[in-house]
């Protein structure tokens, strides 16, 4: 299906010879299209099936499409929670030798949705809530690590929940710039006000759409992610002054960074000449402090919030089990065995794309908690997931890949409500 074209691509993928470049983007086969929900975008953009998995391509310019493949691969290597590049498609000809526009394709990020698809009938305020926050928690960590990203939004961002919140990801970095040097404050206030200039655009126009809840107020919940922001970067980068006799605030200090998901890289640590204060300035290198912890011991990948979930059942489990150290690999790998997986193994197969492993887990855990709160007895484990299978699993929709109808909006509404309390489409 290729004609003269140019690729170019990290890793190679001979599938991208089979997809129909010599035809503009709109008029692609439907054979070639995954009906999934889109985000607005001021580019054309279509889901499209490659060698088992689905990406997004987005027309755009040559100079635009290879800048942003060069960024998000960047970002990528920075360990930025982003959608991976995999080609720039450029130099297309029609099937009379006309231009086609370049093209950037992106492998699409499975269990992720746009916010507009995280409901159908009404958004709350305090899902929107944690939808912003999960944004400003994102553009902290683009911040820390010198990432300008100058068009911050709901729309430029998708979603994976992660053990009762979401988790966000860069989708559009076409204007993006990497200072390697760091960013200035007057960068960082740029983004937040695009960000709650943005945030507020998109919020009315779910309300002017009769979808968001009438306690809803567009303009409070997107000031909340300038207080979110400030909050984090004030705990992740601020200076902290205490007497010196008060020294296990450095521990405090750094404890409650792990707690927000951080690790340090370097801590400094000053004295006042009477030797009777001390100033600690944290530089933080990484985010992902949970999910290292549980990759390196038990080899899963998970969300942040549903690692620190999984790890608190692993350190219940050893010491339930009378196991000293939960940080033991061979405890680690008894809880993996017994525990995480049977679980997943007992996931009906026509059920596993409803949500992903870690989430489930999660999910489990505070059906079982629910469960005995509601019957004053200890649940066993096997009883709840039997449970929480029939009641709730079964009645969610496939969020590995969820189908739009062929308008490609989320305009078809099913019978059936989420743990948020909202109807899915």
């Amino acid at each position: 299906m290729v004609g003269s074209v140019d690729i170019t691509a990290a890793a190679v993928e001979p599938a991208l010879l089979d997809l129909p470049w010599s035809i503009p983007l709109d008029e692609w086969p439907s054979e070639y299209i995954a009906q999934l929900p889109k985000g607005i975008s001021r580019h054309l953009v279509r889901f499209a099936n490659l060698n088992g998995y689905v990406v997004a391509v987005k027309e755009t310019t040559t100079e635009m499409a290879r800048r942003e493949y060069e960024m998000l691969r960047t970002l990528q290597r920075l360990d930025i929670p982003s959608v991976e590049p995999v080609a720039v498609i450029s130099n297309r000809l029609d099937e009379h030798g006309g231009e086609l526009p370049t093209v950037l394709v992106t492998r699409h990020l499975k269990f992720s949705l746009p916010y507009r698809a995280l409901f159908s009938q009404t958004l709350r305020p305090d899902t929107a809530t944690r939808l912003v926050d999960a944004l400003a928690v994102l553009l902290v960590r683009l911040h820390v690590t010198g990432f300008y990203w100058g068009d911050v939004s709901l729309s430029n961002t998708l979603f994976r929940r992660d053990a009762g919140a979401f988790a966000a990801y860069l989708v559009d970095a076409e204007t993006g710039q990497l200072q390697e040097s760091g960013l200035s404050n007057g960068q960082r206030e740029n983004d937040l006000e695009i960000a709650r200039v943005n945030i507020a655009g998109e919020l009315m126009d779910i309300e002017a759409g009769g979808k968001a809840a009438p306690e809803l107020d567009p303009v409070d919940i997107a000031n909340g992610i300038i207080e979110k922001y400030r909050e984090l970067w004030s705990e992740l980068t601020g200076a902290e002054t205490f007497a010196a006799s008060e020294r296990w605030r450095i521990a405090q200090r750094v404890s409650r960074l792990n707690d927000l998901g951080f690790d340090i890289g370097e801590l400094t640590i000053k004295t006042d000449d009477a030797g009777t204060n001390v100033v600690i300035q944290p530089k933080v290198v990484d985010a992902g402090h949970h999910a290292r912890r549980l990759f390196r011991l038990t080899g899963l990948d998970a969300g942040e919030n549903q690692a620190r979930r999984l790890l608190n059942d692993l350190d219940s489990y050893a010491a339930t089990n009378g196991h000293k150290d939960p940080d033991d690999e061979a405890t680690a790998h008894e809880w993996l065995t017994r525990v995480f997986e049977p679980v997943v193994a007992a996931i009906p197969t026509e059920l596993r794309g409803k949500l992903e492993p870690a989430e489930v887990f999660h999910q489990l855990l505070d059906h079982r908690w629910f469960m005995s709160q509601e019957q004053q007895r200890d649940v066993p484990l096997a009883e709840a997931l039997s449970s929480y299978i029939d009641t709730v699993l079964r009645h969610r929709r496939d969020e590995a890949t969820v189908f739009a109808p062929n308008t490609e909006t989320m305009s078809l509404t099913l019978p059936t409500t989420d743990t948020d309390g909202f109807e899915l489409t």
